[in-house]
């Protein structure tokens, strides 16, 4: 099923969800995934606010939020809100502060295993307060500030003061310091090896606009990107910008999607499907790129002129400097994908202008920093970088990337450093600490104080951690290799957790304090990571329920308690922070000609604030202005170039990547030397929720098979395990085992089942090593290495495992509902 030119909206049935089709999967509860103009027009009196789902304005009922409607000019609302609403009343809700029995009676560090056993002692906000206060400092004066981990990675709320992230490390700074994380899990490999192959981080960067594909490409190639599902959210509030892509749809644009999963987008765009095994991209590629350079198809002005160390590269392409040339026939032996195939791609390439549009998924992976090395390698041979439509783009797939950039001001932004400005940029990638890992290391650092490591050309020592400190975010969803993560979290003396639903994270701290929602509080943000075209007020909906309080306010009291209450807060109240980060843009925007509303008219229209857009900005072409001169827009490598050959790399003398792209076997694949078990798992970005967020909601109900996560698998896969569609299967491999619903669809290859990550980690015996997970997270069967000691980034797409029919009376799902009455 896939939409025609010309097609409207589909609509999905409970029914059609199941059968199996790509489209089928887009429905949450009967909602299309893309519903073209508003849902319903709302009257202006409602209460408007915004989160990742988009801006939305909100109806209540003697105090109690009822409806959540989308924002009248959202041209693709989500169907998630009214899980978003759920989310605030779900039977998981954190309703009071929490402490493990055992650790409030006996102590920190005591009984460890007891962790996620669910058995806890309600206390007074005082005692919470006073009990976390009390720690920190005793964990500073016996061991030190490095033996606090404050990273606390994770999908926060919006908001520019409501930043828990931010807010905790504010708290840390004034309790001396701690170790803090760099990186993140979504692009940990690709934003290391970048900068030195085009000299910036590239992976959060503007892509050309689709209003400029629309006019001038020929031919998308979306490989390992999904963005019809993926762009529903935005780090920030989102604006569904990704609508853009409707024009090339109908420009009749030549679309190709290189996936193990035939997705989403690949059936809006009526797509053609290439399925190559999973983590064989790299091999893909060197044949395209082998064929390119056979066939005289490359570009070899531009390669002369634009990039540096080709000739270097040239001998491990054609396989004069190892003996095997990297042929089209050579890629398709580890890649599953027909030779003809490979050699017609690069012809077609070759012959069109060409748009090469990657995923992060592909790099989060053995090697993963091999792929988007490989795939501007292959795009600077087409020659077509920095041309309208043509060249590569490392963001479509990614809150709304491609929308183009509105003639806004700078939102600035909380600081983690009391007394300093605030400030805008993306602070959440290299937070300042007094040591810091790479943050998919966490539980590797655990397990291993004083372990020396690789890291980017440098040695880090990883130290003694004996509390962590978790805000905005779940790593008992997020982490590989949950089983060797809880072994690692009986190292640790404490874990605190804020959080607004029994998360396996909150289950598993021993102090659990009740935050609010980012509906139950007011703060500011702009709309679209991207497009940034206007600033939303945030504005508070209902009451906090329960005894739940906001980050601020609890960071804010044990501050009071450290005696640094005034510090903290600065003498600002959440409305006086909120206020001063409009005025800084109000200065700003004044600057750029515009003037901006004072902040008690704009905060009283119920309105999101509109900026305009350039034609410029209209029409942006990533890397125009190097490709118009090369010297003048020299890019930040070492050459000034984009670096094919990275002689800075060459000289850190990894064994594990090396200094130009380069195929690597997986630890283990599909079709590997050395594999053992006989399926893939495709850890998809969900359909139905961000990440592990919204898992707790009714929304579960849409797609859950058998009270679990789905598993998709070919019929080819099913039928050699007897398995039919609704079956309770158990999928398991030598690092865990889980439960989940088969999903039988041809739009998944065989060999590969799909089984999306964030589903909430349910052990049926915590205390049991490899304990069965009742309800389905992927991360308990996904390795926990690194993808290599240049950017040490996570591996959730290396996994293989084996399915079979759970036979017996299934345990029950236990991980929503709430531990605190």
């Amino acid at each position: 099923m896939s939409h025609s030119k010309k097609s409207g909206p589909v609509r999905v049935s409970r029914r059609t969800f199941l059968s199996g089709t790509a489209l089928s999967a887009l429905g949450a509860a009967g909602l299309p995934l893309l519903t073209k103009g508003a849902l319903a027009q709302t009257p202006a009196d409602e209460i408007l606010s915004g989160c990742h789902w988009g801006v939305f304005r909100a109806r209540t009922e003697d105090g109690r939020a009822v409806e959540f409607t989308p924002w009248e000019e959202d041209p693709w609302p989500s169907p998630q809100l009214p899980g978003v609403l759920n989310s605030i009343y779900s039977p998981s809700r954190i309703k009071y502060p929490m402490v493990r029995r055992a650790w409030l009676e006996n102590g920190p560090g005591a009984d460890v295993a007891g962790r996620g056993t669910g058995d806890f002692v309600r206390v007074t906000w005082n005692e919470a307060l006073e009990l976390v206060a009390r720690e920190l400092v005793r964990v500073r004066e016996e061991t030190g500030p490095t033996s606090i981990y404050g990273g606390s990675y994770g999908w926060k709320s919006p908001g520019r003061f409501h930043n828990c992230q931010t807010l905790l490390r504010r708290l840390l700074k004034l309790n001396g310091g701690f170790t803090s994380s760099s990186g993140d899990y979504s692009t940990g490999a690709a934003q290391v090896i970048l900068p030195y192959v085009v000299g910036s981080i590239e992976v959060y960067e503007q892509c050309t606009t689709w209003p400029n594909v629309a006019e001038n490409t020929e031919l998308m190639v979306f490989w390992g990107a999904n963005p019809v599902n993926n762009s529903q959210i935005s780090w920030q509030v989102a604006d569904h910008g990704f609508a853009k892509m409707e024009a090339f749809r109908d420009a009749g644009g030549e679309v190709i999607c290189i996936d193990p999963v035939r997705t989403e987008t690949c059936d809006y765009f009526d797509g053609e499907w290439l399925a190559p095994r999973p983590q064989t991209d790299v091999a893909m590629m060197l044949g395209i790129a082998h064929t390119l350079y056979t066939e005289g198809l490359h570009d070899q002005e531009f390669l002369d002129r634009y990039t540096a160390g080709f000739d270097r590269f040239l001998p491990y392409l054609t396989g004069e400097s190892d003996g095997v040339p990297k042929t089209a026939e050579w890629a398709s032996d580890i890649c599953g994908v027909p030779t003809e195939t490979i050699e017609d791609l690069a012809r077609r390439f070759a012959s069109k202008r060409t748009m090469l549009a990657l995923g992060y998924s592909t790099q989060r992976q053995h090697h993963g920093e091999q792929i988007h090395w490989m795939l501007i390698t292959l795009a600077s041979m087409l020659g077509q970088i920095g041309l309208p439509g043509g060249g590569y783009g490392l963001s479509y797939h990614y809150s709304s990337g491609g929308a183009p950039t509105h003639n806004s001001p700078t939102l600035p932004a909380i600081t983690d450093t009391p007394g300093q400005p605030p400030a805008g940029g993306a602070a959440w990638l290299s937070a300042e600490g007094n040591a810091t890992i790479p943050v998919s290391r966490f539980v590797e650092t655990l397990l291993n104080p004083g372990k020396v490591i690789d890291f980017n050309g440098t040695k880090i020592t990883l130290p003694e951690i004996k509390l962590a400190y978790w805000v905005g975010g779940n790593p008992f969803s997020h982490h590989q290799n949950r089983n060797e993560m809880v072994r690692a979290w009986q190292k640790l003396d404490t874990f605190i957790v804020h959080d607004f639903q029994w998360t396996a994270t909150a289950r598993h701290a021993d102090i659990v304090l009740p935050a609010t929602t980012s509906y139950e509080r007011n703060d500011i943000e702009q709309v679209g990571d991207y497009a940034l075209s206007h600033i939303v007020p945030m504005k508070k909906i209902i009451d906090p329920v329960f005894e739940a309080r906001s980050d601020f306010d609890i960071f804010t009291g044990i501050a009071e308690q450290l005696g640094l209450g005034y510090e903290y807060t600065e003498g600002r109240t959440e409305m006086d922070w909120i206020r001063g980060f409009y005025e800084a843009a109000k200065l700003e925007s004044r600057a750029k000609g515009m003037e901006m509303p004072i902040f008690d008219v704009f905060w009283d229209s119920n309105k999101p604030l509109a900026f305009p857009v350039t034609d410029e900005e209209q029409n942006f072409v990533r890397h125009a202005s190097f490709r118009d001169d090369p010297l003048l827009n020299a890019l930040g490598t070492a050459s000034g170039k984009i670096e094919i050959y990275s002689t800075n790399i060459e000289k850190f003398g990894y064994d594990d990547c090396p200094p130009h792209p380069t195929w690597m076997e997986p630890i283990e694949r599909l079709g590997g030397p050395t594999t053992t078990y006989p399926l893939h798992i495709a850890s998809n970005h969900p359909i139905a929720r961000l990440h592990s967020q919204l898992c707790g909601t009714e929304l579960r109900e849409s797609y859950a098979i058998a009270g679990r996560e789905p598993c998709w698998m070919n019929p080819q896969d099913a039928a050699a395990r007897g398995l039919v569609d609704g079956d309770l299967v158990r999928a398991f491999n030598d690092r865990g085992q889980i439960l989940a619903g088969v999903m039988i669809t041809d739009v998944i290859r065989p060999g590969v089942i799909r089984i999306n990550e964030g589903g909430w980690y349910d052990p049926a015996d915590p205390r049991e090593a490899g304990s069965l997970c009742r309800y389905g997270d992927v991360n308990t069967l996904t390795v926990g290495i690194s993808t290599s000691k240049l950017a040490q980034g996570n591996c959730g797409q290396t996994a293989m495992v084996e399915v079979e029919k759970f036979v017996g009376t299934p345990p029950e799902v236990d991980v929503f509902s709430a531990l605190d009455g």
